[in-house]
């Protein structure tokens, strides 16, 4: 058996199966056994990086939050003007409702610890503090927040409808709200 100073991705492969589990079979469906078997390490590898399953889910949801605050970057840095701000946040709501599945399922999945654990909720409300000061680069804080709103409300209602909007009422709608900006 391999140690962890041998394969130095193996911290790396256990979140990531942490992940890939998660966004299968939902939180309640993990287990150290499913992570370790997912990625392909021996179970004793579990301990050895980790000190228990909420250690390890709170470090890959930091990760997958980390993430999204990257697409979150990616799109608003090409941004010079408040128009360009405006179809960057367009582009912003299509790439993540229309991405992989896998990221929406997990967005969902650390919503719903947030709601019922503390450790969990101060993931989310630093990842909001992160997309808002993305945001605010390009908007006033109030339009920020507002604006983060609804890319997760329209991200989700895209994803989730069978016939979901299109571009153009994606565009009005940031257009309306940052009228002001």
């Amino acid at each position: 058996m391999a140690t962890g100073q041998t394969d130095p991705q193996r911290r790396e492969r256990i979140l990531a199966a942490a992940l890939d589990l998660i966004a299968d079979d939902g939180v309640a469906g993990v287990s150290h056994r499913k992570i370790a078997t997912r990625a392909e390490v021996p179970l004793g590898s579990m301990t050895y990086h980790f000190s228990g399953i909420d250690e390890l889910l709170r470090e890959a949801f930091t990760g997958f939050a980390r993430h999204i605050e990257d697409v979150f970057a990616l799109h608003l840095s090409r941004a010079d003007t408040v128009e360009q701000a405006r179809e960057a946040v367009t582009d912003l709501i299509h790439t993540l409702s229309e991405g992989p599945r896998r990221d929406l399922v997990l967005a969902q999945e650390l919503y719903t610890l947030a709601a019922r654990h503390p450790e969990y909720r101060e993931l989310t409300q630093e990842w909001m503090r992160r997309s808002r000061h993305l945001l605010e680069q390009h908007f006033d804080p109030d339009t920020a927040r507002q604006v983060d709103a609804l890319i997760e409300g329209m991200t989700l209602h895209r994803a989730l409808d069978g016939a979901p909007h299109d571009r153009e009422l994606t565009r009005l709608a940031v257009a309306r709200l940052t009228a002001a900006a």
